[in-house]
């Protein structure tokens, strides 16, 4: 049995209440956001003159990020990087096969972000070779790098700041947080580790616009492209890994105060509500939630109807003690 999930109150969803959106719709959104990131991220860079501060390019992948998840959030959740889903996925807030679709939909909106600028770079008669401007936005290490770092401390730096990345995504994404916890949070905190990271050797943290700044450089950015896709993977599973063990609640259902209210009703007058909450499905993050429907909303991992079986048999027990039941 089944039942949409009641929309949010016009106070609480900014004054629109989020429609049910399938996979499709998760995906398109996932791509525009990861396009706009890649625009921000590797624009603001390419064309800033000059460019000795790594701050107005951070600055600027920050606030992109922000306004895309605010944008965007309540489609997919907005993740708009691999390294959070994967997050997500071993935490258990999201099925591994809309998993492997978000980051496809991630990488293929970085690229079209990043194809975009390079035919902008083409269209400038100051830049004589495209693909040597994009080396300055290409994450490198070694002799790539501008404070030649080598490959140990990029993957040491690339794998602590994604995992600190997806730490705050999915903490500010936690059961009661506000709607514009998440957004807020992580582009501050990615805006502050990318003033690092770029500094060192224009470190991501996202696999995703890493792909998309060496599909246009040098061969050399490609050649060091597995260290910017298994650093920061690694980096997003360990943060993943340690939500879960750690058993912190993920977001909460939308109308969840109406479904006890209604709940409690329906138990005074004798119905059992556990059915319809055992089909109520926790959402990727900033809040969003998708009632198990027909379109794809079903690969969110229904975690209220664990709890409710595991209440639902603790009650049984203690009835039995109490010689309610033989």
């Amino acid at each position: 049995m089944s039942t949409p999930v009641p929309a949010r109150d016009a106070q609480q969803s900014g004054g629109t209440a989020p429609a049910h959106s399938g996979l499709l719709p998760r995906l398109v959104a996932e791509a525009f956001g990861s396009l706009f990131l890649a625009v921000a991220g590797l624009g603001v860079p390419l064309f800033s003159i000059p460019q000795s501060s790594p701050v107005p390019a951070a600055l600027a992948a920050g606030l992109a990020i922000t306004a895309a998840m605010l944008a965007f959030g309540h489609i997919s959740g907005g993740h708009f990087n691999p390294a959070i889903t994967l997050g997500h996925l071993l935490a258990g807030r999201i099925r591994a096969g809309a998993a492997a679709a978000y980051a496809a939909a991630q990488v293929v909106g970085a690229l079209v972000g990043a194809l975009a600028l390079f035919g902008i770079l083409r269209t400038l008669p100051s830049i004589p070779d495209s693909r040597t401007a994009f080396d300055t936005v290409a994450a490198g290490f070694g002799e790539h790098s501008i404070i030649q770092a080598p490959l140990a401390a990029v993957v040491l730096l690339e794998l602590l700041g994604a995992a600190i990345i997806v730490a705050v995504f999915l903490g500010a994404g936690r059961e009661g947080a506000g709607r514009s916890a998440a957004p807020v949070a992580v582009g501050l905190s990615f805006a502050a580790l990318l003033q690092l990271g770029q500094s060192v050797g224009n470190l991501p943290f996202n696999p995703a616009r890493a792909v998309a700044s060496a599909v246009f450089s040098s061969g050399w950015a490609v050649e060091q492209l597995w260290v910017f896709l298994v650093a920061p993977l690694a980096g997003g599973a360990i943060a993943g890994l340690v939500f879960r063990i750690a058993g912190v609640a993920g977001p909460a259902a939308p109308g969840a105060a109406s479904r006890a209210s209604d709940g409690g009703t329906a138990r005074a007058n004798g119905t059992d509500r556990g059915a319809v909450d055992g089909d109520v499905v926790e959402a990727d993050a900033v809040g969003v939630e998708d009632g198990i429907e027909a379109d794809g909303a079903d690969d969110i991992v229904p975690a209220a109807a664990a709890r409710q079986e595991k209440t639902s048999g603790v009650s049984e027990a203690q009835e039995f003690f109490d010689g309610k039941r033989s």
